[in-house]
């Protein structure tokens, strides 16, 4: 029996039908003109752990040292080297296309034609030095002997000059909003220029490879088309299994229609909340049409049995209004506060995918509970549909008494003893789950795209790519010129060049040996730090804080470390080895703080997810376990959901670490609709139950009379979300292909888990503590009779 409550609420819904049908259709159309205006938000300071240590370091030093936000161009040639007037001219016209780039922090930019980089060297009159290429440079051959032996010189072979001579790089750092008019920077169009002076200079001859995390961005929202095109085939292959089901197509229709209509007006309050879409967010809107789809099965199961035991569509509607109110929106606020304990990792674009998710969830609550049923009622569904589905009601009847056998010790116990040995499994294997990226590259992208193979030449030629840590050496004033201090710097940095993982590491103290070689005649005897200060002060004067060294008063200086890559376990390895050392090796002259570039953002992101993994799923449980008790009254109804969910939860982060699909921020929305679609499931099964448990039924003849009402709808979805996501598996995408085989095992073992393990656990706690069990239906028959 319903509340007093949901009969009022009822009847006021139902006799105001037409009205209710224009308003929502007038704030569709409100939604939808605001939906048009979202854009796509890629931002690199949206990705920063804010709140993380290493984060202090990064924003105090980012202006004067650079932060992580770099992109990389790179020429090379497969034939002969790079002293050619033909790669000469275009090495310079890729320089200055770099260059005005908006976005690019111009004095950041760096190839052998920009004067930052320069050559020092002894001579017979004294200490003399220039820019690489000088500025009287012509394309010709006479000057290529010349910059040969600047290049020489300079040291930048490796850096700028790969170490074969077959390629140079232009590099710059990129600012996040434009200082002229404050705009936020669109990486989608600084990925487009790229790609446009790639497409101007790139031949048979000379081959140009763009890497950064501008470029990466634009690769992603490049590929996330094929989102849409795998949206489609989901929605088509979902409506055709709903008309199967429904036996309706205007039913059908109607169903993916609020479905869709729920995207619109997600997107339509993301704009007026003031957020784009993020590249790397861009599933989070098929998941909330994955649930909408969800709960309006639920919708269509209930009007369609209905029908087939006689009620006419519009006493059906209010039926399933009724009926499915309560389990849903306890469901689906569930689901919307699950979503938003994510929000706890302090990273904004998590956060706002957080928010994102959660308003979808509520507003599936007036589109599925209210909306819904209001336009079914309407739907001229004639005495051929109730012929059509009246053979339908009972067609499951045997499966659904050999799942409720479950529903009894005799099965309850061997179930539960599986769902154990799985669980313990699981959780050995879960337990070397990566935090962070597991590839090297991009891994959103497949290792074969042209942005991971670019960044794999790269690495190649180079003895340094974009990914790069940078420890930070603080010292007092004039640091560079105390012995005690420089040596100190300079044994950390040729540490940190003999861990495994680091290509090469370099700072002040690197440069400052060279440069005393070359006041001794290049005696590499003298390539050392010498000890007097006066020396000192002769080697460090041609170095200029333009290099990035060094800041003014000598009191900051960088030790700059270029990674083989950013797979989690070489963050992991490079900073245990800078912690270990300073730990050994206590100073109170140098201070060495972690960290700036771009795997220094990204080591504080893998803590930061690695901090918020357990408190956040602790936060979920702990909602799912209130609202569970809030709907029930009931401990073993809101234990028999949660556990299902729990055993999933371990499930998924096992499959993931089979697959080597690392925990990170685009993998996160995974873990909390594993919880969202198992509470959906769990909800409107224990519901049901609680009904026949209250006429006196025992608690397996209860969960078969659930099964006829609930379990078709829930096999139904599980099944029909799992064929739409395994599709993803041929996506552009990397990590679309990734999300969908876990979406399809959550969908599934969700549903699983719900049919078989829900009953099996209440059973086996029923038995054991049978008192709990006569006064929770003697609780509940006594709130029914009042109502009644």
């Amino acid at each position: 029996m319903s509340t007093p409550f949901l009969q009022n609420l009822e009847g006021l819904v139902f006799r105001n039908r037409a009205l209710l049908l224009v308003l929502f259709a007038l704030a569709t159309l409100f939604m939808g003109w605001n939906a048009a205006k979202l854009r796509v938000d890629a931002g690199f300071e949206k990705m920063l752990p804010i709140d993380h240590p290493y984060m202090d370091t990064f924003l105090t030093y980012q202006q004067e040292f650079g932060g992580a936000n770099r992109i990389v161009v790179a020429l090379s040639v497969d034939e002969g080297d790079i002293y050619t007037p033909d790669f000469m001219a275009r090495l310079k016209k890729v320089t200055d296309e770099v260059f005005f780039i908006p976005g690019v922090d111009r004095a950041s930019v760096t190839s052998l034609f920009t004067p930052n980089v320069r050559f020092v060297e002894i001579t017979a009159e004294g200490f003399s030095g220039g820019n690489v290429i000088p500025a009287e440079f012509q394309p010709t051959e006479e000057w290529m002997p010349v910059v040969r032996e600047n290049v020489l010189k300079s040291g930048t072979v490796g850096r700028l000059v790969g170490e074969k001579f077959d390629a140079a790089l232009v590099s710059a750092q990129l600012i996040e909003r434009d200082p002229r008019t404050g705009e936020k920077l669109d990486y989608q169009a600084v990925a487009d220029k790229l790609e446009a002076i790639r497409a101007r200079h790139a031949d048979g001859k000379i081959d140009i490879h763009i890497i950064g995390f501008a470029k990466s961005i634009g690769d992603i929202a490049d590929g996330a088309s094929s989102v849409v095109t795998f949206f489609v085939i989901a929605f088509v292959i979902t409506a055709l299994l709903v008309y199967g089901y429904g036996r309706s197509f205007m039913m059908m229709a109607v169903m993916l229609l609020v479905s869709l209509t729920t995207v619109v007006w997600q997107f339509g309050m993301l704009v007026l909340l003031g957020f784009g879409i993020d590249p790397l967010s861009i599933l989070v809107p098929f998941l909330v049409f994955a649930i909408a789809v969800s709960h309006g099965v639920q919708n269509i199961g209930t009007i369609s049995q209905e029908m087939g035991r006689g009620a006419d569509a519009y006493t059906a509607a209010r039926i399933s209004f009724e009926r499915l109110l309560i389990p849903g929106s306890s469901a689906l606020v569930t689901d919307a506060l699950g979503f938003l304990t994510i929000a706890i990792i302090q990273i904004r674009m998590i956060q706002e995918l957080a928010v994102s998710a959660s308003v979808g969830m509520v507003i599936i609550i007036l589109t599925h509970l209210f909306i819904l049923p209001v336009l079914l009622s309407y739907l001229p569904l004639d005495e051929r549909y109730r012929a059509r589905v009246a053979g339908q009601v009972d067609r499951f009847d045997p499966l659904w008494r050999r799942i409720a056998v479950l529903a009894t010790p005799k099965g309850a116990v061997p179930m539960v003893l599986a769902a154990l040995l799985v669980l313990g499994g699981s959780f050995y294997i879960q337990k070397d789950m990566t935090i962070g990226d597991t590839e090297a590259g991009v891994p959103e992208l497949w290792p074969d795209s042209r942005y991971n193979r670019d960044a794999a030449l790269i690495v190649d030629r180079f003895s340094i790519g974009t990914d790069v840590i940078q420890v930070i050496a603080e010292a007092p004033a004039n640091g560079c010129i105390d012995y005690g201090v420089i040596r100190q710097i300079d044994d950390f940095t040729w540490h940190m060049s003999n861990v495994p993982g680091v290509q090469s590491a370099f700072s002040l103290s690197t440069v400052m040996k060279g440069v005393n070689t070359g006041w001794n005649e290049g005696n590499l005897n003298w390539q050392v730090l010498p000890r007097n200060s006066q020396v000192l002060v002769r080697t460090v004067t041609p170095i200029e804080t333009s290099t990035g060294l060094l800041n003014a008063d000598c009191s900051v200086m960088p030790v700059v470390i270029y990674t083989v890559d950013h797979r989690a376990e070489t963050i992991d390895r490079i900073v245990q080895a800078v912690e270990g050392y300073v730990k050994a090796n206590p100073s109170d002259e140098v201070r060495f703080r972690l960290a700036t570039g771009n795997v220094g953002v990204m080591a504080a992101t893998n803590e930061a997810v690695r901090e918020a993994e357990k408190p956040m799923l602790g936060l979920v449980y702990a909602t799912v376990v209130l609202f569970c008790l809030i709907t029930f009254r009931s401990l073993v109804g809101s234990l028999a959901t949660v556990l299902p969910l729990i055993v999933v939860s371990i499930l998924c982060n096992a499959l993931m670490t089979v697959l080597g699909i690392g925990l990170k921020i685009s993998t996160l929305p995974a873990a909390a609709l594993g919880v969202g679609i198992g509470v959906d499931y769990g909800l409107y099964i224990f519901n049901r139950l609680q009904a026949y448990l209250k006429h006196g039924l025992t608690f397996a003849e209860a969960y078969f009379r659930t099964l006829q009402e609930t379990g078709s709808s829930v096999l139904f979805t599980g099944i029909t979300l799992a064929v739409g996501t395994a599709t993803w598996a041929f996506s552009d995408l990397k990590f679309q292909a990734d999300m969908g085989v876990l979406l399809t095992f959550i969908f599934l073992a969700n549903m699983v888990g719900a049919v078989i393990l829900l009953p099996a656990v209440a059973s086996l706690l029923y038995s054991r503590f049978p008192r709990l069990f006569e006064k929770e239906v003697e609780r509940a028959s006594r709130r029914t009779f009042a109502q009644h």
